[in-house]
């Protein structure tokens, strides 16, 4: 069994391993697209010039690629892999080092690299790696059965906890434990009678049995609110005998939310809670999003420039209208949007209150008198939130994520489960934008949001980016 430090410096060589094999499959394809260039074959093709610049291209791919295996969880061989799920989670892996790869047509001086051959590349590293994944996993549970085989286990406690754990074990289509027997506390759970026969004493029989047999684990299924003592003293003797003891967390609390992760410190170790999924994957969000932001205020810059301008011309004020927004962890932040209504909107709604036309918070209204002529088009095409790709770029909101409320809805709120949607990052659309806009009640606005979070992977918000452009093209439900 490896230590965590171990395990660590595995994944990274891993890592790394997994990289360099994409760098030899797009030296490969490479050569294949350039075979004719070098008449003397494979000879001439090895004794081509390398340059720096190459030479820093292909680190920076090198590095590129192994922190997109990481990120994807190719660092490690799945116990019971599946086609499709290997099969999705190589191919997110290759794409974003294909994202990397992309250096290479962009800083050569010649023809050798082009679009076309990141094209073959792309497909070409699916198939190549999916393949050597699935031979490495095969390989990997083989030579691990061999040489280490199942690990000795006792299992401490004999009731309905033991007898869950056991069969667990039992019904695994590869196990690693080999249950030796239980241990019983009578002051703390009753035997089962289906756990007897393999019952191999009490607690006090714990160090003789370590001292004796060949024990690699020890699993404490004991109730901790009323076994305190008994958990102690199993983990002192465990720790006195050198063997390693395993406590399921969720014994001691019943979560349905948060995801527990074990973190060390200076003064001991902690358990923190979190209610949002937090991982590497996190990092490629934000570089889609600063990615995104970028090429959209490029691209878009004219019809930004043309929409200001023709707001300037049409009606009184700045062609920019700034508003304080609540965001990630309830921290507010100055959201910019293409002014739609009068100068003097935010002093009027007081007298429109009273016909607010959504139940909740929140307030909507289809007729509103204060949105101008041109505003009502903006609205309707979403053309008015585009400067919130600033807010993007300043890394304040992300392309997907719930859509930040202004001050006065968030103010009202009554319930604390509410506050949830302020545990991510808010975004320029999100699956309530996808699923009816303001035609969504605003208790159905909320679960939505709270499906997101909870559901949240990059490929949901690659799916909800692609739905809200034929969202926005019809204009369903924009007011």
């Amino acid at each position: 069994m490896l230590s965590s430090t171990d395990s660590r410096l595995v994944r990274r060589v891993s890592a790394v391993l997994n990289a360099t094999f994409v760098l030899m499959i797009l030296t490969a394809v490479y050569f294949f697209v350039n075979w004719r260039r070098t008449p003397n074959g494979l000879t001439e093709f090895l004794a081509m010039r390398i340059t720096v610049k190459n030479l820093l291209v292909s680190l920076i791919c090198l590095m590129g690629g192994a922190w997109s295996f990481h990120v994807f969880g190719l660092t490690k061989p799945s116990r019971d892999p599946s086609l499709l799920v290997e099969a999705i989670r190589v191919a997110k892996a290759c794409t974003v080092a294909a994202a990397f790869t992309a250096l290479f047509p962009l800083t050569s001086n010649t023809s050798a690299f082009t679009a076309p051959y990141l094209l073959l590349f792309f497909p070409v590293s699916i198939c190549v790696c999916l393949l050597a994944r699935l031979l490495t996993v095969t390989c990997a549970q083989r030579f691990a059965n061999r040489l280490d085989g199942p690990r000795s286990l006792i299992i401490v406690g004999s009731g309905r906890r033991a007898l869950s754990v056991y069969k667990q074990i039992r019904e695994s289509k590869h196990p690693i434990f080999n249950v030796l027997g239980f241990l019983s506390s009578s002051n703390c759970d009753d035997i089962s009678e289906e756990l007897q026969p393999l019952v191999l004493g009490s607690l006090n029989n714990l160090e003789t049995i370590v001292m004796r047999q060949t024990v690699d684990e020890v699993f404490i299924t004991l109730p901790a609110e009323s076994c305190h003592s008994e958990i102690q003293f199993v983990i002192t003797t465990c720790e006195r005998a050198g063997v390693e003891a395993t406590y399921l967390l969720s014994d001691i609390f019943e979560l349905s939310l948060a995801r527990p992760t074990v973190e060390s410190q200076a003064n001991g170790s902690i358990v923190r809670l979190k209610v949002v999924q937090d991982d590497a994957r996190l990092l490629v969000k934000r570089a889609i999003d600063i990615a995104g932001a970028a090429v959209g205020l490029v691209i878009l810059s004219p019809v930004l420039l043309i929409i200001a301008a023709a707001i300037r011309l049409t009606s009184r004020g700045p062609a920019v209208f700034v508003q304080e927004r609540y965001g990630l962890r309830k921290r507010s932040f100055r959201m910019y949007k293409f002014r739609t209504m009068v100068f003097n909107a935010e002093k009027l709604q007081d007298n429109l209150e009273a016909l607010n036309e959504v139940r909740g918070p929140a307030f909507k209204m289809r007729n509103d008198p204060r949105i101008t002529p041109l505003g009502s088009f903006l609205r309707k095409t979403s053309l008015d939130e585009l400067p919130q790709l600033l807010n993007v770029l300043k890394g304040e909101m992300s392309l997907v994520g719930p859509r930040p409320l202004p001050l006065r809805d968030v103010s009202r709120f009554d319930r604390a489960a509410l506050m949830r949607r302020f545990s991510v990052k808010p975004g320029l659309t999100c699956l309530w934008q996808v699923n009816g806009r303001s035609d969504t009640d605003f208790d159905n606005w909320i679960n939505l949001d709270l499906k997101y979070i909870d559901e949240w992977s990059l490929g949901l918000d690659f799916k909800i980016l692609f739905q809200t452009v034929p969202t926005v093209l019809s204009g369903r439900g924009a007011v």
